[in-house]
């Protein structure tokens, strides 16, 4: 009886006696993966900036990764359009926007007859801010998993995923559905952001990092070059007429007086160099906060640097601003593997870098060196056209958008007023080959019948979407934009957006460097079998096997 009762009384008070032993710390990730995971997307990072700038590179940031790591030098996007939220979506599911369906930035909803932007979602709830249209963002666009996904589906969910980026788009579509937070940054507040899709609040540690008002710590600093401006030979003179010039400045001339700018510097800071830094400390708090790569499993953080998108857009690539972008995100990027390195330890971590698309030249820069270029206004195409469809035929607004180099069309307004759509299409298009700079127009719908190069049509049809593209595709020249005589933009099948740099580097990668040809697809299925996990639920790509050790 006396033997029964001790017995019962060391189980009673066995829950207390364990909550008195010290707790034990996570044993660290097995040898047989990483702890951590990063991948890093330069937006707008065409494949020779890895070289145009490198006599200035440091030793610790993209050369580390070219020298201890493996560079695929011939990295191409498989599909059009080129742009931010198509390239963040491809690279992390291996997919393309026919299959994933994020076929743009925007698209046309033909049947609602509004623009739709990528990752917005009413459904949510904005974090951190109250510009809601800033915070009301999900994935539930994109309808394949990304690699990060895969991870969580794997770990049973243990393994942690955070995606961080100054663009909503940029942080969501890389982190995934399942992810366990993204943040964005608020340019209208100057504060990083999230939705309730990832959580029911911001975590303190944001809202800490929001209050120390960053964006003014770092416009006290003002925008001047890290080194003497004359000695920045890669780049054109420094005053142009086809550089934008900052809301608020009169010149385009480096340096910028940004601690003048008030609350307009919660936007201008994704122009500067200072919006990579801005992103970098915030993927260090998360590192910290969501102690990523100290557990049993392999974490994930998925980083974007969007800067160089905004200063290219804004002052072309071969600016000298853009050269001051590069050559700072060098050491942006040695400084976050040093701490990479003392936080998750040299060897124990895996880095890719890539970006989502290249750029173009700015068409009046081409100009200038008698190159053939130029700049195409789509909005008064399509009010010019639409102004001959009224006289004409009768028809108001059939031509209801342009977005990525598609025109959508009013086929529901044709078919109730009795009009033969092949023939109001069939005039559209001949207008369209008026327009200089219009290399090609036909219907998406007879895309297999055009006498393109094959990779060509590949590449457009890898971006049919049949509920979310366009209705006539148009090919602009080599050299031309959709855009104005100041600044330049993406989004062509051309090489210049369309080559990337791809880098590998870390816990089970290579030493070396290959020129075989290579798609950005690629890059998710290579890191499910680093990791040993499913492929994304969409992925057309294919293991680099010569990357991996």
């Amino acid at each position: 009886m006396t033997r029964m009762f001790s017995a019962a009384m060391f189980f009673l008070f066995l829950p207390l006696l364990l909550m008195g032993q010290p707790k034990k710390e996570s044993k660290p990730v097995a040898g047989d993966k990483p702890a951590l995971v990063v991948g890093i997307v330069v937006d707008q990072m065409r494949w020779d900036f890895l070289y145009r700038y490198s006599q200035r590179y440091s030793q610790g940031g993209f050369k580390r990764l070219m020298g201890e790591g493996f560079s695929c030098e011939q990295t191409y996007i498989p599909y059009t359009p080129t742009v931010t939220a198509a390239g963040h979506a491809c690279v992390y599911t291996g997919s393309v926007p026919g299959v994933h369906g994020v076929v743009g930035n925007n698209w046309y909803d033909v049947n609602n007859k509004r623009v739709v932007y990528c990752s917005e979602d009413t459904l949510v709830r904005a974090l951190g801010t109250r510009h809601d249209t800033n915070g009301l963002m999900s994935p539930k666009n994109m309808s394949t998993t990304s690699i990060c996904d895969e991870l969580r589906l794997a770990s049973n969910f243990r393994s942690k995923v955070v995606g961080v980026c100054i663009k909503d788009r940029g942080a969501i579509f890389p982190a995934g559905h399942s992810a366990n937070a993204a943040f964005w940054f608020d340019g209208s507040s100057g504060k990083w952001i999230s939705s309730s899709h990832y959580m029911e609040a911001l975590p303190d540690w944001l809202v800490a990092y929001n209050d120390s008002d960053p964006v003014t710590r770092f416009l006290k600093n003002n925008w001047n070059t890290i080194y003497a401006k004359e000695t920045y030979t890669q780049s054109t003179s420094d005053e142009k007429i086809y550089e934008a010039k900052f809301k608020g400045l009169v010149s385009s001339s480096l340096p910028y007086r940004l601690d003048t700018l008030g609350k307009k510097g919660n936007g201008i800071i994704a122009s500067t160099p200072y919006g990579n830094t801005m992103t970098a400390e915030v993927a260090r708090l998360a590192i910290e906060n969501y102690k990523l790569g100290m557990g049993q499993e392999t974490d994930f953080l998925a980083l974007s640097f969007s800067s160089p998108d905004y200063a290219g857009h804004q002052f072309g690539p071969n600016s000298i601003e853009l050269e001051d972008t590069y050559l700072r995100l060098d050491l942006e990027i040695e400084g976050f593997l040093k701490y990479l390195d003392e936080k998750i330890g040299k060897g124990r971590y895996t880095v890719f870098l890539t970006a989502d698309h290249g750029v173009a030249h700015v068409p009046v820069f081409l100009k200038e060196q008698k190159i053939p270029a130029g700049a195409w206004n789509s909005t008064r195409t399509i009010v010019d056209i639409n102004d001959q469809i009224r006289e004409k035929f009768g028809l108001e607004d059939v031509i209801l958008s342009e977005q990525n180099y598609q025109l959508y069309l009013d086929y529901a307004l044709m078919a109730k007023s009795g009009i033969d759509q092949t023939e109001v299409t069939a005039f559209i298009l001949d207008e369209l080959h008026k327009v200089e700079g219009i290399q090609q127009a036909f219907e998406l719908k007879n895309l297999a019948s055009q006498t393109l190069p094959a990779s060509v049509r590949r590449s457009f049809e890898n971006g049919y979407h049949p509920q979310r593209s366009g209705h006539i595709q148009i090919i602009m020249e080599a050299g031309w934009i959709d855009g104005w005589l100041t600044g330049t933009t993406h989004g062509s099948w051309y090489n210049y957006d369309s080559h990337l740099p791809m880098l590998w580097y870390g816990w089970g990668i290579k030493h070396g460097r290959s020129h075989q040809k290579h798609s950005m697809t690629d890059i998710a299925p290579t890191v499910a079998a680093l990791l040993s996990i499913q492929v994304p639920s969409g992925s057309i790509g294919e293991v680099m096997e010569e990357v991996l050790k």
